[in-house]
Formats: structure tokens, sequence, C-alpha cells
């Protein structure tokens, strides 16, 4: 998400000619792109952040699920 929300910003500034983004060259935005791609598609899959916030998910629903089942025995 923090590659993404520059990503838009830029393109939006560069769009609405807004001060020195009017003379920005697009290569920066394409460049910006295709590396925010390269992250979320490749190398987030190579470090395992995509399956580590998943595991927390899930980790934390089972904890929730004990926590009522046991309590409501009591």
């Amino acid at each position: 998400m923090l590659l993404i929300i520059p990503l838009v910003l830029l393109l939006i500034l560069k769009l609405a000619n807004v001060w020195i983004f009017a003379g920005l060259s697009w290569w920066w935005i394409i460049g910006l792109a295709v590396f925010a791609f390269l992250w979320f598609e490749i190398f987030e899959r190579i470090l395992g952040l995509d399956k580590r916030k998943d595991d927390a998910y899930f980790e934390k629903m089972k904890q929730e699920r004990i926590k009522r089942t046991f309590s409501k025995k009591k």
C-alpha cells in the first residue's frame, strides 16, 4: 500500500499539471508502477510476506474461537 499511494498521487499531480510534477517524466511513474507490480507479484511471495499476513490472521481467529469455546463451558 505504501507503493500504491505515491503512485496514484504522482499520476494525479502529473495529469493536473501541478507545479514541479508537470515537468516530471512519465518514466518515473511507469518505473514506480513496474516496481510496485514486481513487489506485489514476485518479491512479496519470495520473502513470504503474503503468507505471514494470512497466518497471523488465521491464528488470531483460532485464538478467539478457542477463547469463546472454553469461556462458554465455565
